[in-house]
């Protein structure tokens, strides 16, 4: 009988950990079903690309996973039942339930309107690929000389007003940041940062705490007030909010407390990856929210359940950070060179490299995603212990996942 492992959600993270899992696992001894709403994977890192209109490669789930034993179900999740161990899903073919022996939580996460009164009647977002779509639709009906104001200063937002002001000169295209342009960057970074930004003609708008959006204009908690046409909400994510209806332990924002294995601490079945998890990294600071947290989280989560189930050796590796790497807009980019914990030093790299930089980071996660079982020998792979194999519900003991 084989080990039922089911990963929800097929973002980065989640479509990583099915590959992996594949490749490290036998065919004939489990079976991987990886639930996601859409059919394509979505490369949530160019999502200001898609607002632009810019056209993405079109990466369908069940090509790229053909062949490699994960079976691909198109359902949105309802519910998590995790003293049953089940998943409630609805989808084209009606509702149903999932059983599962191990889960692999990678359902990720939202924009975050952070309750500011009017960003969710009037701001848009590109958190996700719909969100990209109906700005892509806005910033198509919006004449020249209109105004768009992104507001939140960090990598997204850094990202989306340096795209839209390439894409449309035409636009008064201008950033609110809570803080100064750029002041997590090395002195390097930041000059760059502004170099480009007043290149691009953004306006900056610093130490902008956005309290109110309108159907015209932004107000800041000092009084100002911004002409916004088209406003742009970038401020963060949320966790999505299903796991906050378990009995699993979660944050206050709502993410899964993990281990160094990303394996809950409530419930020994259940893994947990990505932007769902709050897992800790070097100098044991929180992972932030990124694509840059979420792959390698997914290759831990997936080594250790391979490990448990095979009696392997578990994975200890401290998760750590290397760099930032920023897009600003397809001729330039900065490369933040940071410590393991994700503080700026003062190396960096600029320019038309660094836009070529950020463009084969961006190709080659979408690579490791499309090709998950490419590049590992089959003496790698694991066979399962007898007992784990030979019942339906959960591992014998001393096999728990």
């Amino acid at each position: 009988m084989q080990h039922r492992i089911v990963v929800l959600g097929a973002g980065y993270a989640g479509a990583v950990a099915a590959g992996r899992l594949a490749r490290r696992l036998r065919r004939e001894d489990v079976q991987i079903t990886l639930v996601n709403a859409e059919p394509d994977f979505v490369e949530r890192v160019r999502m200001h690309q898609l607002a632009v209109g810019q056209q993405l490669t079109p990466r369908p789930l069940a090509e790229m996973f053909a062949g490699t034993g994960v079976e691909v179900r198109l359902a949105k999740v309802t519910g998590i039942d995790v003293e049953r161990r089940t998943v409630a899903v609805t989808g084209a073919d009606g509702g149903g339930t999932l059983d599962y022996d191990t889960l692999v939580h990678a359902l990720g996460s939202a924009w975050d309107d952070q309750g500011v009164p009017g960003a969710a009647e009037h701001a848009h977002e590109i958190a996700g690929r719909a969100g990209a779509l109906r700005l892509r639709d806005r910033l198509a009906r919006t004449a020249a000389g209109q105004s768009v104001v992104v507001v939140g200063g960090g990598l997204t937002g850094l990202e989306a007003a340096a795209e839209i002001a390439e894409a449309r000169p035409d636009l008064d295209v201008a950033l609110a940041a809570r803080g100064a342009l750029g002041d997590w960057l090395s002195p390097r970074g930041a000059r760059h940062l502004r170099t480009v930004f007043d290149r691009l003609g953004v306006t900056v708008h610093e130490h902008a705490d956005v309290t109110d959006v309108g159907t015209d204009r932004v107000h800041t908690a000092d009084g100002r007030s911004v002409p916004a046409s088209v406003t742009v909400w970038t401020t963060g994510f949320a966790a999505h909010p299903i796991a906050r209806a378990t009995t699993l332990e979660v944050t206050g924002s709502g993410q899964i407390v993990v281990d160094g294995s990303m394996r809950s601490v409530s419930h020994p079945d259940v893994y947990a990856v990505g932007d769902a998890a709050l897992a800790t990294g070097a100098g044991d600071k929180p992972l932030r929210m990124s694509c840059a947290s979420g792959v390698p989280m997914a290759w831990q989560a997936a080594d250790a359940i391979a490990a448990r189930l095979t009696g392997g050796r578990l994975p200890h590796t401290t998760l750590r950070y290397f760099n930032q790497c920023i897009s600003l807009g397809r001729r330039a980019g900065l490369i933040q060179y940071v410590t393991a914990d994700d503080r700026s030093v003062r190396a960096a790299l600029t320019g038309r490299l660094a836009a070529v930089y950020k463009e084969l980071v961006c190709k080659g996660a979408a690579w490791g995603v499309a090709n998950p079982t490419l590049g590992m020998p089959t003496r790698r792979r694991g066979v399962l212990p007898e007992p784990a194999r030979t019942a339906q519900s959960a591992p014998a003991a001393g096999t728990t996942v």
